[in-house]
């Protein structure tokens, strides 16, 4: 990727006091950004060759508590550090911080130098590799949703995440008035995102009250997974400041529609969509169905890295436009896999089974492995389903945490392709998940036993 904003630009800016913040960040587990704010006289002094960081960051669960059982740091081995080294390539503004820069860092064991196995980034570069090795170019697009409400992030709180209200009274879906009434925030998130070097595409209403969609242009995949995060970021941070609260949870509520992060992917060669063959049925190259057949077969064993949390199992509801099947379908908004662009140079997959909550670097990289694997093993493609993919027998999506955990543990072909470790590392943060919420008194059990029981 082309750097946003070079190192010799922000120097000059440091010096002519135009900047004075820099945001060093990581990305974790959970897809968020973590790190450091630096005096930026001092980042382009020094630190800009790499700051230092405590490994839990890699280590803990959605609240930043600490479990036991990774063994890639602990109480027991005490916590050390990691070394965050700057990728200057993706330094870039955060036009809605004032005197503010963000760069990306990788992340390093403290002694060898050596990239972590089980960071985000390093998960997902280890795929581009194997494809590039291959003699290909990944290349894909993801779709952000989320809710908008009316309260702070802060009045959430304090009144207990209960009462809560969109920000709009109806499905707004491609609705042009109520999305107007959302402008005071979404015109500064496309219009700043796009001026910090992310190529945003266009927002929309979705299929619900308060839902709205951000879409940004196909990209390399590394790339596209930082856009991904710094604008997941963005939206909540703008939102704050306009009063509102975004969540990327993916049901906030029964009776409403979930919030998806559908993935969009293809490989090219020298610049040209190697999907693409002109002659093949529906413009499908032999390359897209094998690539395709591995992403339907090892589906189940990667929908954790789609779906990481207990409540993203709460999506996969019939008639809400989630899956609940792993098939494809020409066109289909009701399939776990969508044939987009059939018949163009612009033939891809969309996997539509990713929750709003799904980290990219793991998601993709998980997806690529999968589809590596389709090419290796000379997997032949399916016909595909046709009419409503809710209905028929066989190739679901994994019901629960505890299901798609248990996958994960026994696929061969992640631990071939990831390692292990990685492995092992995730499928103990799916656990703890798991231990967490089995320990906790919901407030349905309490309404619907506490006279009758």
């Amino acid at each position: 990727m082309n750097a946003v904003l070079s190192f010799d630009k922000l120097k000059s800016q440091v010096a002519a006091g135009e900047v004075d913040t820099v945001l060093v960040c990581l990305v974790d587990m959970q897809g968020r950004l973590m790190g450091k704010r630096f005096l930026a006289a001092h980042f382009v002094d020094c630190a800009w060759e790499e700051t230092h960081c405590c490994n839990y960051l890699l280590a803990t669960d959605i609240e930043m508590a600490t479990p036991d059982g990774f063994a890639s740091t602990s109480w027991e081995s005490g916590y050390g550090d990691y070394v965050m080294k700057p990728d200057l390539s993706t330094l870039r503004p955060v036009p809605w911080l004032e005197g503010t820069v963000m760069v990306l860092c990788d992340v390093l064991d403290h002694h060898t130098h050596e990239e972590v196995s089980h960071s985000p980034r390093a998960v997902l570069k280890r795929q581009i590799k194997r494809i590039e090795a291959l003699g290909y170019e990944a290349m894909m697009a993801t779709e952000l949703e989320f809710f908008l409400f009316e309260q702070s992030f802060d009045e959430i709180r304090k009144g207990g995440f209960r009462d809560l209200e969109p920000i709009s009274g109806y499905n707004e879906d491609y609705h042009i008035l109520q999305t107007t009434k959302e402008e005071h925030v979404m015109r500064p998130l496309r219009n700043h995102l796009y001026a910090a070097g992310i190529p945003v595409e266009n927002s929309k209403g979705e299929a619900e009250a308060g839902q709205e969609e951000l879409n940004i242009k196909y990209a390399p995949a590394l790339d596209t997974a930082d856009y991904h995060s710094i604008a997941k970021h963005a939206t909540k941070e703008i939102a704050w400041a306009q009063g509102h609260a975004a969540t990327f949870l993916p049901k906030w509520h029964k009776d409403r529609v979930g919030s998806s992060s559908h993935v969009h992917q293809s490989l090219w060669k020298d610049g040209a969509p190697a999907f693409y063959d002109a002659d093949g049925e529906l413009g499908m190259s032999d390359l897209m169905r094998k690539y395709m057949a591995g992403l339907l077969k090892y589906a189940p064993d990667y929908t954790y890295f789609l779906a990481p949390y207990i409540n993203s199992y709460k999506r996969f509801v019939k008639g809400t436009f989630a899956p609940t099947r792993t098939i494809w379908s020409v066109d289909n908004r009701t399939a776990g896999f969508r044939l987009c662009g059939d018949g163009t140079k612009g033939v891809r997959v969309e996997c539509r089974i990713g929750g709003s909550d799904l980290n990219p670097y793991l998601a993709m990289a998980a997806m690529l492995a999968a589809g590596i694997a389709g090419i290796e093993e000379d997997l032949e493609l399916q016909p595909p389903v046709q009419g409503d993919a809710y209905q028929g027998e066989g190739g679901h999506i994994p019901g629960t945490l505890r299901d798609a955990r248990e996958v994960l543990l026994g696929s061969k072909m992640l631990r071939a392709a990831m390692g292990d470790d990685v492995v092992d590392h995730y499928a103990r943060a799916a656990l703890w998940e798991i231990e967490e919420f089995d320990r906790v008194v919901t407030d349905y059990e309490v309404a619907r036993g506490f006279e009758r029981a």
